[in-house]
């Protein structure tokens, strides 16, 4: 064969085959290391989705806790503006927490 004057070598095809399996063996090593890498991330690595899941269980606890947080926060803010405006309550609480008694009130005890 001859190719611009020179004279090509009839092993030169199997040369060029066997340079080009060469690179695509070495292409398809380097896609495996890259799909390889790419899997640990997706299931081991920060931001797996076994650490996602994780996270969403942690969020949906929080919420649950934040939700009986501001029912306790509601009642509290309840009784403190009960507490502001009315003497009621003021007297209901001295009587109960501290043992104390109006003027001309007489305090029975019984015993079981």
């Amino acid at each position: 064969m001859l190719k611009e004057g020179r004279r090509e070598s009839p092993f030169f095809h199997l040369e060029s085959f066997a340079a080009m399996r060469s690179r695509s063996y070495w292409v398809f090593i380097v896609l495996l290391t890259l799909l390889a890498g790419l899997q640990y991330r997706l299931w081991v690595d920060d931001g797996s989705l076994a650490q996602v899941a994780q996270l969403k269980q942690q969020i949906a606890e929080q919420e649950g806790e934040n939700e009986q947080l501001q029912e306790r926060n509601r009642i509290l803010e309840a009784e403190v503006l009960e507490l502001k405006s009315g003497m009621e309550t003021v007297e209901e609480r001295a009587r109960h927490e501290l043992g104390m008694l109006k003027e001309g009130e007489t305090l029975y005890q019984l015993a079981e």
